[in-house]
């Protein structure tokens, strides 16, 4: 038999434990279910300056240690799995996991998305080191710099040119010929000085002793191979949402995101989605955490309503 609660939050990112707070002080009967470390990918930054209340900045891993802590406080079970496929009997959602069966009336969908990687040796040995996946998270710490940005759509260009507010030259680096960006944001991006582009080229391999230090690129056409001396690279090649034991059960939109309303809901009733997860998010914490409350706040009120 399935251990039933009345909410069953999947992710312990700031949007769950978020979420997770605000339905443990109302006190729901709640569990929270996480296959990593508390904070999702925020955990992976070296200091986060933009989250208010933190003046002098905090490390990912203790941010979410932190909203863990909360979170536990206020009576929030947490159990380590990873979730594998909801199914729906009548009002109940069952929830698949990798340690069992849970159950619950309303379920809060908050297992966010990954940034696509490179999967070139280096890059996750540097992750933290030289290696981002946010200018907006980690620009601030290249001031002055050469960095590299690899990547050739909207979001890459975004990043470089918020990337030159600090560094003293950004490098693009794309493996096709022509950027896939929209139109103004590309005429932004070539008229940057402090921006330089290399078409139909590949990073093969990330270096460095204790940060990045070079790129060992390749030319994607003729093949020579040629290195990069820089002091960090951003990778930008879009992101993949943690939806796959979502398919056939709630709508998402052309890219796999949970498509929801302003109350967090999605069209079947009883089941929520928040953070990075749901379709149109700004991907930042402090979105994250909000969405976390209301998904939360309305998750009860549906719990509260006859059926």
């Amino acid at each position: 038999m399935a251990k039933e609660y009345e909410i069953i939050i999947i992710g312990g990112g700031p949007a769950g434990l978020s979420a997770g707070i605000y339905a443990s002080r109302s006190r729901l009967n709640c569990l929270l279910i996480e296959k990593t470390i508390p904070g999702g990918l925020i955990a992976n930054a070296e200091k986060v300056e933009n989250y208010p209340g933190f003046p002098d900045g905090v490390s990912g891993l203790e941010l979410g240690e932190l909203m863990q802590r909360q979170a536990k406080k206020f009576g929030l079970e947490i159990v380590t799995a990873e979730v594998q496929g909801i199914t729906l009997n009548g009002g109940k959602k069952i929830i698949k996991t990798s340690s069992g069966d849970y159950a619950a009336q309303a379920v809060i969908v908050a297992s966010g998305s990954e940034h696509n990687k490179l999967g070139v040796p280096g890059e996750e040995k540097y992750t933290g080191k030289g290696v981002s996946f946010c200018a907006t998270c980690d620009g601030y710490f290249f001031q002055d710099k050469k960095v590299a940005v690899v990547g050739g759509g909207n979001a890459a260009l975004a990043e470089a040119l918020s990337l030159t507010k600090f560094a003293g030259k950004v490098i693009v680096i794309h493996r096709r010929n022509e950027l896939r960006a929209t139109k103004v944001v590309q005429e932004r991006a070539l008229a940057n000085p402090k921006i330089e582009f290399r078409f139909n080229t590949a990073v093969n391999t990330i270096e460095g002793k204790d940060f990045v230090e070079n790129l060992q690129l390749e030319d994607t056409e003729n093949h020579k191979k040629s290195n990069l001396k820089v002091d960090g690279i951003f990778v930008a090649i879009g992101f993949k949402p943690n939806t796959e034991f979502l398919k056939d059960i709630v709508p998402l939109d052309g890219v796999g995101y949970v498509i929801t309303d302003e109350k967090m809901a999605t069209s079947v009733p009883g089941i929520f989605a928040a953070g990075d997860v749901r379709s149109n998010s700004i991907r930042q914490v402090i979105a994250a955490t909000g969405d976390g409350a209301v998904a939360a706040i309305y998750a009860e009120r549906y719990l509260s309503e006859p059926r």
